[in-house]
Order: C-alpha cells, then structure tokens, then sequence
C-alpha cells in the first residue's frame, strides 16, 4: 500500500484494485501483517461498491475459454502454458480474497482474518507459479486467459452466502478435483519444481476451501436454513447443470464437503 489505512475494508479495496501484480502482491502481504499486528479497525457499516473489473494488468488479453488452445504438456510452450493458467487462477484467488473481506459487512472477525490468510497465501502461490513461469522463459501475461471466476464473483458480490457455497465450494473446489492429473502431467513431463509448487497449492487449497464450506454452514444457520438444502439450490439456480466430474472425494471431504453432498455432486455431474 503506499498509504497507511487504519481500516480493514478501506485497505482490501486498495489491494484489490491495484493493478500491477507485485505491487498488488505486496500490498496484499502488508494488509494481512497490518490486521496481524492489530493496527487494522474493522468496522460495521462500512458501504461497498459492485467492482465489475478489479485491478488487474492490460496482459492477459481475456478470451471465452473456448478459445483457450490445448497445448502439450511435453513441450517448454505447452508447460509454460498450463503453469500461466493457474498463475492467472491464483492472480484471480488473491482478488477474490480482498472482495471477501472488503465487500461483506457484519461478519465475525474470524471471517475476515480468514479470508486474509487466503489472500496472504494466493498471493504467494501466485509468486511461486510466476517465478517458475519466468524460468522457463516466459512471463504473466504472454498467454491468453478467461475471466470465469471474477465473473462468478460479480454474480455472488451481493449476498455472503451465496458467494461461500460458488466461490469456494464450487469453483475453486475444482482445483482439488484436477490438481492430482496435472501433477501426474508435469511428472511424466520431468517438471519436479512445477510438481512441488502445485504441492504446496494443493495441500493450501484444502484448506481454502473449508474455509469456504465453514463460513457457508455459519450463514445458513443464522439465517435458519438448511445448507445442503440451500447448496443445491444455489447450484441450479446458477450452475445450471454445468458441473463436471470425476470428483476428489478425499479432498473434498477434507475440505468439509458431506457425504450427502458428494452424493449430489455425483448424480448432477
């Protein structure tokens, strides 16, 4: 941040508009040693705005996923590709991190530091991924990419609840189901150090989602309702059928995830 800020949402909406990826990565870092070391005020009342676009570089150029190409994980191109995309998954986490703790008002402080170790660890999964990007010659930004998951978080940016059961449990949940067979990828393609940064993310994601699953389950019972119930119905109102399986059980059930839930998984999949 290049100015102090005393409160909490003030200082996440400056991280999140910031546009130059290290500066939003260093910003993100003081807010959450800020709110550690209790300088941080975090106020009820606060006003937030809709942000359809939050601050992030002209590079990527943004595409519809469709016309994302498939390339080989067996060549320097094609690996450099795929370690681009999840750099631009976890740019994408660290923004919808700050529009956590910025945008929904009245929640406990616990929701809020949360959401900031979140952010604080997206920030240096990002840092991980761009720096193994930069040694294979490439950087953030020199490939294409879709913006699906700021789009969900637009959709969700009015109602806490609905934002924990798609954010969290859908759509970054979905890492915890496609982590394992990129891993097997970039083995078999003799990228160690890509296997050992996509360790750490997928043991973090774990627990970025139960996060999300935790705050969910909260909501649902100070507003009375059943959250398996309201999961499925969240699901097809905006889903619409577009879940895919196979589904990580074993991580998901970490993550918080019911057996009953899964069940569901599995027959709308």
């Amino acid at each position: 941040m290049t100015e102090t800020h005393t409160d909490l949402h003030t200082g996440a909406l400056v991280c999140l508009q910031l546009e130059n990826p290290g500066e939003k990565v260093a910003c993100t870092n003081k807010l959450y040693d800020s709110w550690q070391a209790g300088e941080l005020a975090c106020s009820p009342g606060h006003p937030s705005m809709s942000i359809p676009v939050p601050g992030r570089p002209p590079r990527p150029q943004l595409v519809a996923p469709r016309e994302l190409a498939r390339r080989s994980a067996h060549t320097k191109e094609g690996r450099a590709a795929l370690i681009h995309a999840l750099c631009h998954i976890e740019f994408n986490a660290i923004n919808l991190a700050l529009d956590a703790v910025y945008r929904f008002d009245g929640m406990p402080r616990e929701f809020y530091a949360d959401w900031l170790q979140v952010a604080k660890e997206e920030a240096c999964h990002f840092q991980l991924l761009g720096t193994h990007l930069h040694e294979l010659g490439y950087e953030y930004g020199d490939f294409p990419a879709h913006n699906g998951l700021w789009e969900m978080a637009v959709q969700t940016d009015h109602d806490v609840m609905v934002r924990m059961a798609l954010v969290p449990r859908v759509l970054e949940a979905r890492g915890l189901d496609v982590t394992p067979g990129i891993i097997d990828k970039l083995r078999d393609a003799g990228d160690l150090r890509a296997v050992e940064i996509l360790r750490i993310i997928e043991h973090d994601e774990v627990g970025h989602v139960e996060i999300g699953t935790r705050w969910f389950r909260y909501v649902c019972e100070q507003r009375g309702v059943s959250p398996f119930s309201t999961f499925k119905q969240l699901l097809k109102q905006y889903m619409k059928g577009q879940l895919k399986g196979p589904f990580n059980h074993q991580s998901r059930k970490l993550a918080g995830f019911s057996e009953a839930e899964l069940a569901y998984l599995e027959s709308a999949g």
